[in-house]
């Protein structure tokens, strides 16, 4: 079913005893930033883009497009989980403004579930779309120019992933749990489930990594590999005995065990398994001295030089070269500013082939005053990457899958823009404020100067 008309365009209804409680506009502060970037939103595009994403037949009326838009966009600028976002929600008068509401609310507008349904539904290309949303919010506001949309910087970063650090000896152990789980669900004969022996030889293998005793720790990875594969092959052999739904599940047990032992004897293949539940993890060095290695996604990001102002961002599974990115990534941000891009200043490992049409600067070429001057500019978006990690989700994607990847990181990016710009109206009720004391004590000051003299 479709979403109920949006309350904002009821009448105001300023009564001591309403029943739907006390209106928000009688006691906020409309100067306040989140009023502001409030009123500076187009909400209603949301109900005429999402529209078609709505079911025509009966059930449970859909939430509208502004409270579902703005939600996502509170919870990434004040880095919140969703269960974290609805108790706070129901305590902060300026969120609900924020979401659309007129009226003070004592509940949850949504369950927190309701928000991975949406994410789901939206996907990559709806949250681009919010993102331009929020680009054309600051350009109408005049917190971004549009002739900055022009020349751009360019990064890369990883964004880890919720799992455990891999080791051979926790995966090999959580493969076996696996098999053995789903051979007793489905009550399938087992010789022998190793449940007494696996753990203790799990810890014996940590023990012998400490003490840096490798001939042993190899030897036991190698009986635990062993246990595993004949966990898998007694799978394999009972294969027909199963339902098709569970046939399924058991040859995706069987295809990530049979993948989990062949990387263990032979180390140096590519597409390595890092984690049973998250299988598109890839291993990225950045070459940092405090974490040599990051297991998570490779992200693109674009911002504008002078504001430093989010454009673009886009996951990158399979960890390619950054210098290939760099065209969709600009495209990307070509489509969402409408304004074609002609500099971008990137760092040495966006060198060699590019295959985009906008100037290119990087050190190491002959640049011009004005060229060197913009990749002097370009190590300020270090600064905003590392904002984005601690200020914001980017530091670690709790999300499922690519898709949820590619999701989270565009999202991290409207949660920076959205932080950016409540600074600005923070700034500029700061300096409404400090105009109104000049005028209201600088007269007493030249007063009292005048009688002293």
């Amino acid at each position: 079913m479709k979403p109920k008309p949006d309350p904002a365009s009821k009448r105001w209804q300023n009564k001591l005893f309403d029943d739907e409680g006390p209106a928000l506009l009688d006691f906020i502060d409309r100067k306040h930033p989140l009023v502001r970037m409030a009123d500076s939103m187009q909400w209603e595009l949301f109900e005429t883009h999402w529209s078609a994403l709505h079911s025509g037949a009966g059930g449970r009326m859909a939430s509208s497009g502004r409270q579902v838009a703005g939600l996502l966009m509170l919870k990434h600028m004040e880095a919140l989980s969703d269960e974290r976002l609805m108790e706070v929600w129901i305590t902060n008068p300026y969120y609900q403004y924020f979401c659309g509401e007129t009226h003070f609310q004592h509940r949850p507008p949504v369950d927190p579930t309701s928000m991975t349904k949406w994410r789901n539904r939206l996907g990559e290309e709806g949250m681009e779309w919010l993102l331009t949303t929020v680009v054309e919010s600051a350009t109408r506001s005049g917190f971004v120019e549009r002739s900055s949309f022009a020349h751009v910087s360019a990064d890369s970063t990883v964004m880890e992933k919720h799992i455990a650090h891999p080791t051979d000896s926790a995966l090999l152990e959580k493969m076996r749990c696996k098999l053995v789980d789903f051979m007793r669900e489905h009550d399938l004969s087992i010789r022998q489930s190793y449940s007494r022996k696996g753990p203790r030889l799990a810890q014996q293998i940590g023990r012998h990594a400490h003490a840096r005793q490798f001939k042993r720790m190899r030897r036991l990875l190698r009986k635990q590999r062993t246990w595993v594969g004949r966990l898998q092959r007694e799978l394999e052999r009972q294969l027909e005995s199963l339902a098709p739904v569970a046939r399924e599940r058991a040859e995706e047990l069987i295809r990530l065990a049979k993948r989990l032992i062949e990387q263990g004897k032979n180390p140096q293949t590519k597409n390595k398994l890092y984690s049973l539940h998250e299988q598109a993890v890839d291993c990225i060095s950045k070459g940092k001295a405090r974490k040599r290695y990051e297991f998570g996604t490779k992200v693109g990001i674009v911002c504008t030089q002078k504001e430093q102002f989010v454009v673009g961002m886009r996951s990158y599974p399979g960890n390619p070269y950054d210098g290939h990115t760099l065209d969709d990534l600009l495209q990307q941000a070509e489509t969402i500013t409408a304004i074609p891009v002609k500099t971008v200043a990137v760092d040495l490992g966006y060198r060699g082939r590019h295959g985009t049409q906008a100037r290119v600067i990087h050190r190491g070429r002959k640049l011009s005053k004005r060229e060197k001057q913009r990749l002097r500019r370009r190590s300020a978006l270090e600064a905003i990457i590392g904002h984005m990690k601690m200020d914001g989700l980017l530091e670690r994607c709790h999300l499922k899958g690519t898709r949820g990847d590619a999701v989270h990181a565009i999202l991290c990016g409207i949660g920076h823009n959205l932080r950016q710009m409540r600074a600005w109206w923070m700034r500029r009720l700061f300096a409404l404020w400090i105009q109104w004391l000049e005028q209201l004590i600088l007269p007493q000051g030249v007063a009292q100067t005048a009688i002293a003299a």
